[in-house]
C-alpha cells in the first residue's frame, strides 16, 4: 500500500517523489546529500494546495535525506527508516524484502494467547533479529499472539517506545525496516501471530517538529496528560486523521502485522463524527481486514463498551485490555489499597466475579480513585473475547517504583497459582508479560 500524500515513495519510472505537509512554512527544500565532497544539495519544494510541497528527484534506495524548513533542517515525519529522531531519513523500496509468508491468513481471535514483549530487553542485544531467535520458545509456550511495544522510532536508543515521535520508522536502535518484517515472516511460519503496540494520543517531547510548521496537527482546545492534543476534530483535522489512519494501514499492509493495540484511546480527543476510532476501524475492515484475520484492540480507561464488538465488527474493535481482572487480583493477592486498587477494598470478590461473568466489574457505578466519576458502560452482552485479561503487563510493572513483578511480593504461592489458572481457563484471551512464564522477579527479564 502506498501512503500516496506523505513522506517518499518510489514510482514506477524510479524516480522518488517527496512530499511534505507545512500548512504554516513559506519555503521547503529536499536536502540531498553531497557528492564527491561537495556541499549538500537543496532541491526547492513546490508548493501544493493544501499546505503540501512536493518535488520529484532522481536518488537511489538508501539515499539520505531532509527537509529545510524556513531555515531549519528537519527529518521527513513520514520517513520509513531513520536514524534517531534528530538524524536523516533514508529512502526506503518496501518491495525489497521478499515475504515467505503469501499462504498465512492470520489466526481467528478466538484462538488469542498473547505474549507481551519488548525488543529493546527482551534478549541481550535487543533487536529484531535476536528477538526473532526466540520465536520457539515461544511456540512452545503454546501462545499464538505476539504483541510488541512500540517500535516507532523514539528519541535515543533505549526507552518503553510511547515516545515515539517517527511513528513509520520502526527504532533503528533495533534494527532494520527488514529485520522487524523478517521477524514477523518467522513468526508467520510458526504459526504465530504479530500484534504491534501504537500510540495515536500524542508526540513524543524531543525531536518532535512539527509544531514548528504544522502546528495545525495539535488542536490547542485539547489537552492530554502528555502535552498537546493532536487534532482529530479541528480546522484541517482530515488530513491530520489521514495521516493516522495511513499510519495504521502502513503498519498492517506492509509489515504484515495481525492487528494493533491502540494505547491509552481514552486521550483521543475527538467530539467529531465518525470518531477517529470508529473511522480508523471502518478503513481497516474495508482494507486488509477483508483479505485475513485483522485484530484491533483497545486500551481505555474509561471501559466504553459501546466501542467492543464481535470479531470483525466493521465499525467495532475486537477486544479491551481488561484492567478490572488485574485490579480485583492484584488487590485479592497484595492486600495493596492505595492508587487505583482503592476501588477495589474489601470488594475484589464480589467485583472479580463480575469481571468473569459479564467483562467490567464497573459498568456504570461511580470510581473513588477517580474522584466519584461515573466509569464504565454495561457489558454484559459482550462475547468473552471482547475483553484480553492478564495478571501483569508492562504498565502494571513498569510504572511501580522498583518495577517488582507478583512473585516478588506474593507471599501465598497456591495464592499466586490458582491465580494464574483463572487467567489461563478463563474464557477471555489471556495475555503474559515477558518472562512471567518463569516467575522472572524484575521489570525487564533478558532471554539468553
Amino acid at each position: 500500500m502506498s501512503r500516496a500524500a506523505f513522506g517518499a515513495e518510489i514510482e514506477a519510472d524510479g524516480h522518488v517523489r517527496f512530499r511534505l505537509w507545512a500548512p504554516s512554512a513559506d519555503t521547503v527544500a529536499l536536502v540531498l546529500p553531497a557528492l564527491e565532497g561537495g556541499a549538500a544539495r537543496e532541491i526547492p519544494m513546490q508548493r501544493e494546495e493544501g499546505g503540501w510541497f512536493g518535488v520529484q528527484a532522481s536518488v537511489p534506495v538508501g539515499a539520505f535525506y531532509s527537509f529545510r524548513i524556513d531555515g531549519c533542517v528537519v527529518p521527513d515525519p513520514a520517513a520509513r527508516a531513520n536514524d534517531d529522531v534528530h538524524g536523516a531519513s533514508r529512502v526506503v523500496d518496501p518491495r525489497s524484502y521478499v515475504w515467505r509468508d503469501r499462504g498465512w491468513r492470520g489466526r481467528p481471535w478466538h484462538e488469542a494467547v498473547i505474549y507481551e514483549l519488548h525488543v529493546g530487553t527482551f534478549t541481550p542485544s535487543g533487536t529484531f533479529r535476536a528477538a526473532l531467535d526466540k520465536l520457539d520458545h515461544l511456540a512452545a509456550l503454546g501462545v499464538t499472539f505476539v504483541e510488541l511495544m512500540p517500535v516507532a522510532e523514539f528519541a535515543g536508543t533505549r526507552g518503553w517506545g510511547y515516545d515515539g515521535v517517527l511513528w513509520f520508522a520502526p527504532e533503528s536502535a533495533y534494527g532494520e525496516p527488514d529485520d522487524l518484517k523478517a521477524f514477523v515472516d518467522a513468526a508467520h511460519s510458526r504459526g504465530l501471530g504479530v500484534l504491534l503496540d501504537v500510540v495515536y494520543n500524542h508526540f513524543g517531547p524531543e525531536g518532535n517538529w512539527l509544531h514548528a510548521y504544522a502546528p495545525e496537527f495539535f488542536n490547542p482546545e485539547h489537552h492530554t496528560p502528555w502535552g498537546a492534543a493532536i487534532n482529530y476534530d479541528g480546522d484541517a483535522s482530515r488530513t491530520v486523521r489521514e495521516f493516522v489512519i495511513r499510519n495504521a494501514l502502513y503498519w498492517l499492509d506492509e509489515f504484515h502485522f495481525d492487528g494493533l493495540r491502540l494505547d491509552a484511546v481514552h486521550a483521543l480527543r475527538d467530539s467529531s463524527s465518525p470518531h477517529i476510532l470508529i473511522e480508523l476501524a471502518r478503513r481497516v475492515r474495508a482494507g486488509p481486514g477483508r483479505e485475513r484475520h485483522v485484530h484491533l484492540v483497545l486500551e481505555n480507561v474509561f471501559n466504553q463498551a459501546t466501542l467492543l464488538g464481535s470479531p470483525g465488527d466493521p465499525e467495532r474493535y475486537d477486544a479491551q485490555w481488561n484492567d478490572d481482572f488485574h485490579y480485583c487480583l492484584h488487590a485479592l493477592l497484595t492486600d495493596e489499597n492505595d492508587g487505583y486498587y482503592v476501588d477495589f477494598v474489601g470488594r475484589a470478590h464480589e467485583l472479580l466475579r463480575r469481571c468473569l461473568a459479564q467483562g467490567f466489574s464497573f459498568q456504570g457505578e461511580r470510581s473513588r480513585y477517580r474522584g466519584g466519576r461515573v466509569r464504565g458502560e454495561p457489558s454484559s452482552h459482550l462475547p468473552p473475547t471482547a475483553f484480553v485479561c492478564f495478571l501483569q503487563n508492562h504498565d502494571k510493572i513498569g510504572n511501580r517504583a522498583r518495577g517488582d513483578r507478583l512473585t516478588s511480593i506474593v507471599r501465598d504461592a497456591s495464592a499466586l497459582r490458582a491465580a494464574v489458572a483463572i487467567l489461563l481457563l478463563a474464557p477471555a484471551p489471556p495475555l503474559l508479560f515477558m518472562g512471567e512464564e518463569w516467575g522472572a522477579p524484575g521489570t525487564v527479564p533478558v532471554l539468553l
